[in-house]
């Protein structure tokens, strides 16, 4: 008998790549909006509703739901729906988890590298740093708070956090909304494009999920992101490389980006290096560990 794994953010990249790793040796249900398939259970997160049957006998919880955070200039209500959508929605969880008196094995959440801040320093964060003291870094601290609920409450026997970095994948994300402007001859750096970009190919991210489900050792945050640190303008440069496009045009202006995205530019200006070591230490290895490599393996078909 499989156990059950009950995943959230049904729609997302991370969800759809990982349900097909992890369907041989697992049964997969998701929590979704609208029921399009005989494995979703629709939930409404501002209603505070789901259909609880999700939950019978499920093990395993992975957390991925949560606004995309790039989508929309940061308006007060896009602020709330930022941090809504991740810890109500892990809120409604807990709540139906503790109702329905189960107890999981694990709860795996999604998270964020901007826990350390939105800056860029010369400092390399691991999981011991503090959090930064920006937007982002709240968001992040809230949405672990909620998920460290579950075992602050008993609800399960270990909570995961995977703090994650920009996940290059063609299918969606940064690398699907650099490519365009690069295939044309016209991409370019963002403002000084010396802030670090911390990354990690899609199939790696998966893996570090399903790495997650198998063992029963793993606790509390780990860093995604690979072990080869980049910048955002040396990602421009690979991706122009990869695709054999000259890179011609001079960055885009911080002000440009201000006026376009607002406070959400600094998301896109600033970065910093995380380090990947915690996550090696338990012995998973990085197929993508080298930045050419994972574009090369992304984008072969666009070239």
């Amino acid at each position: 008998m499989k156990e059950i794994v009950l995943i959230t953010g049904a729609g997302g990249m991370i969800a759809r790549e990982l349900s097909k790793k992890i369907e041989k040796d697992y049964a997969i249900r998701f929590l979704t909006r609208k029921k399009k398939h005989e494995n979703d259970f629709e939930w409404d997160i501002k209603k505070g509703t789901m259909d609880e049957s999700a939950l019978e006998n499920v093990s395993h919880i992975i957390h991925l739901a949560g606004a995309n955070i790039s989508e929309k200039r940061w308006t007060k209500e896009r602020k709330q729906e930022l941090i809504s959508s991740r810890v109500d929605s892990a809120g409604l969880l807990l709540e139906t988890v503790r109702k329905k008196n189960i107890k999981l094995k694990s709860f795996i959440s999604a998270s964020g590298i901007n826990y350390y801040g939105t800056v860029t320093t010369d400092k390399i964060y691991t999981e011991d740093d503090a959090p930064g003291n920006d937007f982002l870094s709240e968001v992040v601290v809230l949405w672990e708070r909620a998920a460290d609920d579950f075992k602050e409450q008993n609800l399960a026997e270990r909570v995961v956090k995977i703090r994650t970095a920009v996940v290059l994948s063609k299918e969606d994300g940064a690398l699907k909304k650099m490519l365009p402007t690069i295939q044309y001859g016209i991409g370019s750096a963002l403002g000084s494009g010396k802030q670090y970009m911390p990354w990690i190919h899609i199939e790696d991210i998966c893996s570090i999920y399903e790495a997650t489900l198998n063992d029963s050792a793993m606790n509390g945050p780990y860093n995604a992101v690979s072990p080869q640190h980049t910048t955002n303008e040396n990602l421009t440069k690979k991706i122009a490389e990869v695709l054999n496009k000259p890179l011609f045009m001079p960055n885009v202006p911080t002000f440009v980006l201000k006026l376009i995205f607002g406070e959400l530019a600094d998301a896109l200006l600033e970065g910093s290096r995380a380090s990947s070591q915690k996550i090696q230490d338990t012995g998973f290895q990085f197929k993508f560990p080298e930045l050419k490599g994972a574009l090369e393996n992304l984008l072969k078909e666009k070239n």
